[in-house]
Formats: C-alpha cells, structure tokens, sequence
C-alpha cells in the first residue's frame, strides 16, 4: 500500500528565542477551528492558530524556562509550568493571568479535566508532588499550596486565600513528575516520572490503580484521544522513554497495547489511531519519523529541524501534526492527502 501522506513542505512558525519544551492543540472548538499552545524556555508561552500556525498572543508573567503548556478543551483557558516554581491558569481572550499557583520547586507538567472551563487543574514537577487546585476556590492570582483549611494570619493589606490544593500519593514519587495526562474517564490521572514509572490514579480513593516500569527516562508521555471527526474517545496513551515507544489504551489503566523499539533515542512520540501511524521526534538527532503502527516499520524520515524535537502533537482533526525543537521552531507537517490549511 502506497503512503497517505506525500512529501509537504512543513510550515514554520517563528516567534520562541529559546527551545521549545512542549507543544498541545486544544479540541476543534466552531467551524473547524482550533488552537495550538507552545512552552519555551524563554519564559512566554504563546497561542497559535492552529491550523495556519499564525501567532495570536503571548502570555507574560512567567519569570522562568516554561516546561509544559496546555489548553483547556474548549480553548477559553490556559495552563503552564515553568521553572520559576509556579504553574499558571490564563484567559485565553484577554491574556490575563488568572491564578498563579506556588510550589517549592520546578513546576514541569500540568493538566486540565477534558471538561470546558474546567475549575481544576492538576500540577507535578521536581517537589515529586501530584497536586491537584481547585481554581474554583481562589480568590486571587496569587496562591500558594495549603491546606482546603488553610488559614493566612490578618496583616495590615488583605493577604490572598490560597487556592485550596489536595497531594495525591504523598511520598510516592521518587523522580521528578514530567508529565500528567487526564483521560476521558475524569476519575483516572496518569503521571510519567523520571523514576520510570507511568502510574494510574484514582481520584476518588487517592490511590494508585496501576503502575508500569519503563525501560528508560520518560521523554514524553501524552493522550491521543480524538477521532477525525473531533469527536473524543478513549484514545491511546502514547508515551516515549530511551529507543521505545509505548502505548496504552486509553480507558483501562495499565493495560499495554503495543511496545515499538526503534534504533533512536526519540524525545516524543504521537499516534494517529484512524491512520495507524505514528510520528516520533529524535532526542540525538533532528529527525522526525513516520511508522506504521501495525507493521512496526519506518515509513518516511523528515528533515527541517536543527536540534532534537521535544514534543509532538496531531491536531484534533488529525490533518496535521506539529513538532517543537530545541532550534526554537514550531513546525506543522500536513498528514492528508488533500489541501489543507496553507497548503493548496
């Protein structure tokens, strides 16, 4: 069988000084429309169209390298991690910054429930703690984690109420939390560590349902749970450690589907489950790939970054996937073989 995807010449979107840690679309939110977020280390987050790549905004705030970014399923919010020790909730229309959430130490993955406007927001990072906010319950952008009871002595100018937070599995991690991701089931979260562990929670009972070892440090670990249609399902954990790519179906915890060894350290890894065909992002190379899902088979190697690709991502639709380097750039790669978007 012939290739769907012929060769395209990928969009390039400039605008990042510095590598760019983390890519994620939202969900087609009217008229075909969505939008992509990218973390860099060069602090400001930015919003994207994300079908044409154009730039619609920066947030400004963050004081240090940004790790994760992510928007809310209906695109109306934003969250990110960043090494200044604080993660941040954001208005997507007004770029305000609506809560700013402290931590003790490097805030590296965040993620919302797949509701829209969601008043929670999970956080992980090197404190080796899973945090989950409630945003709902804050009264100010200026929190720190406490107690739901916490209480703040009266000072002489009106001292914020942090927001109310809640550890799940408190001495658990041994290895920072670089990557958190909320499924479908709205109960079940999903962390990546650096102590090789991908582990299944249930929020309900605060308790672990599953854990898996990985054979390497976990470069990036994300769900791939929209249809072409936009319609979401349960999706494929896809996650990327040393030369392997692992996936895991989406609704039943632990449950591994498939484990591809490939001759490359890869960085990141995205499935495209109606295709069948994954894309990997090279950590000691500048290469992106496309494998067969079923065949376990290269099928095209892409050249155009010049540093290893940290993360990568399909659209909700499935039309295009995008790549983020540590050259700075954010690339959009066509995977249909019609027009589409900037590409006529």
């Amino acid at each position: 069988m012939t290739s769907e995807t012929p060769k395209v010449v990928p969009l390039t979107c400039h605008g990042h000084s510095r590598p760019v840690t983390h890519l994620s679309f939202s969900s087609i939110v009217d008229d075909d429309q969505y939008y992509l977020i990218s973390a860099c280390k060069d602090n400001n987050p930015m919003l994207r169209d994300g079908v044409t790549g154009d730039w619609i905004g920066t947030f400004i705030g963050h004081k240090g390298a940004v790790w994760q970014a992510r928007l809310s399923p209906d695109a109306t919010l934003a969250a990110t991690g960043s090494a200044d020790f604080s993660a941040k909730v954001w208005d997507t229309h007004t770029g305000e910054c609506l809560h700013t959430l402290q931590h003790a130490h490097i805030v590296r993955a965040v993620a919302f429930p797949a509701q829209p406007r969601p008043q929670v927001l999970a956080t992980g990072g090197a404190e080796k703690k899973l945090r989950i906010f409630d945003l709902s319950r804050s009264s100010s952008n200026s929190s720190s984690p406490t107690s739901p009871d916490g209480t703040n002595p009266s000072t002489t100018t009106p001292t914020p109420i942090p927001t109310p937070c809640y550890e799940i599995g408190p001495g658990v991690y041994s290895g920072t939390i670089k990557s958190i991701v909320w499924g479908t089931d709205l109960n079940i979260l999903v962390t990546a560590s650096d102590d090789k562990k991908i582990r299944w929670w249930d929020l309900r009972s605060r308790s672990p349902v599953s854990e898996y070892d990985l054979e390497g440090i976990v470069g990036s670990c994300e769900l791939n749970a929209l249809s072409s249609d936009g319609s979401a399902g349960a999706g494929v954990l896809s996650v990327a450690a040393g030369k392997t790519a692992y996936f895991f179906d989406g609704l039943e915890p632990g449950r591994l589907l498939k484990t591809i060894k490939t001759p490359y350290e890869i960085a990141s890894v995205a499935l495209h489950s109606e295709q069948r065909r994954f894309v990997t992002g090279g950590s000691g190379d500048t290469w992106v790939r496309v494998y067969d899902f079923d065949e376990e088979k290269q099928l095209d190697v892409y050249k155009g970054h010049h540093g290893s690709i940290w993360s990568v991502s399909f659209s909700p639709d499935g039309k295009l996937y995008a790549t983020g380097s540590e050259d700075g750039t954010i690339k959009l790669w066509k995977f249909c073989s019609n027009p589409y978007g900037l590409w006529r």
